[in-house]
């Protein structure tokens, strides 16, 4: 039989230390007041205010990453992301352009540094259906279509797409880019603003010229108007247009308002000119044979100027414009789709209308 173990009454000390142990150990009474945390709470309340900080972490992030998404739709929107665009889903006859010819040397030098360098400032286009239509930048378009023709790296164009379509935001793009880059010539900046005008984009010449030169002081606008009216008048005979000094053009404009345009017309279809000396020695010629009228004291002795006609709207679209000077009406037709026996037919209309 086990012997049995006697038990021992603990005495006052012994006692002591039990107490305080139980006092220093968490209740397990989960009705007790304590003011000790068990470690299972202590883990759960960190884990939850760790998640609260990564759940503020990531709203802000959050925040800027919608801000820097709404930013760059706006940039894209407004035409200030470049794109890379295949070459041929751009149309460069997208508007009519304002420079006549290409300085081959110019190029040779614009294709080395393409290939050394690449693309350092995009061109810009415009959505035009399926494809984009050329704004500006002709002569990078150009020179890539030239080198994608040997090297792969150059069928896609860096291009700003900006919402211009083909109004006068189209146009003055264009000018601004190429006065910038490389002066237009006279003759250039006058002939631009009458194709635009021809176009519809302006209610005139005058008001093209002060729009697309709207940065250019009084006296350049006029000159622009000078050269302007020279495109008009003997755009279509003159073989050295973009030669034309700014002397030359002035000159010719004030012959032309005075009613010079016929001689000077036959002047020109009745030469061939090898170059420009040549041709301007024609038109110095019939200059000087005209016979100039008198000045009038009145008006400072300008010469006379060619009053314009009030424009008249056709149904079908496009308007017929008029100037009347001394010796002559000058009658322009703006409208697309006519034959060559419409046109015959309304010459022969007007003849009968004047005999």
């Amino acid at each position: 039989m086990a012997k049995r173990r006697r038990l021992s009454v603990p005495d006052t000390k012994e006692l002591k230390e039990i107490e305080e142990g139980f006092a220093a150990k968490p209740s397990l009474n989960p009705f007790e007041g304590s003011g000790v945390t068990p470690p299972i709470a202590q883990v759960a309340a960190e884990a939850a205010m760790l998640n609260g900080m990564t759940s503020v972490t990531d709203r802000a992030a959050l925040a800027k990453d919608q801000g820097d998404a709404s930013k760059w739709r706006a940039a894209q929107d407004a035409g200030l992301v470049a794109e890379k665009l295949p070459i041929e889903a751009i149309d460069p006859d997208f508007i009519r352009r304002d420079r006549m010819v290409e300085d081959e040397e110019a190029m040779g030098e614009l294709l080395e540094s393409l290939r050394e360098n690449g693309l350092r400032t995009p061109i810009e286009v415009t959505q035009s259906g399926e494809s984009y239509g050329l704004i500006s930048g002709f002569r990078r378009l150009v020179a890539f279509r030239r080198l994608s023709q040997t090297d792969p790296r150059f069928a896609k164009i860096p291009a700003f797409v900006r919402q211009a379509g083909t109004g006068q935001g189209a146009y003055v793009s264009m000018v601004e880019e190429n006065e910038l880059r490389a002066n237009l010539s006279p003759y250039e900046r006058g002939r631009i603003a009458v194709l635009a005008a021809g176009q519809g984009v302006f209610s005139s010449t005058e008001e093209a010229v002060d729009v697309l030169f709207a940065a250019a002081s009084k006296a350049k606008r006029s000159k622009v108007r000078s050269f302007a009216l020279v495109h008009e008048a003997l755009g279509d005979v003159l073989s050295y247009p973009i030669d034309l000094t700014e002397k030359i053009g002035l000159s010719l404009a004030a012959a032309l308002r005075s009613g010079a345009q016929l001689e000077l017309r036959n002047a020109l279809v009745a030469s061939e000119p090898n170059d420009a000396k040549s041709e301007w020695a024609v038109l110095n010629a019939a200059l000087k044979s005209l016979n100039q009228p008198d000045k009038n004291k009145s008006r400072g002795g300008r010469p006379q100027q060619v009053q314009k006609l009030t424009s008249v709207a056709l149904s079908g679209g496009g308007k017929v414009v008029g100037e009347l000077s001394a010796n002559e009406v000058r009658i322009r037709i703006q409208i697309e789709d006519v034959s060559v026996e419409e046109a015959q037919a309304l010459l022969e209309k007007i003849a009968s209308i004047l005999t």
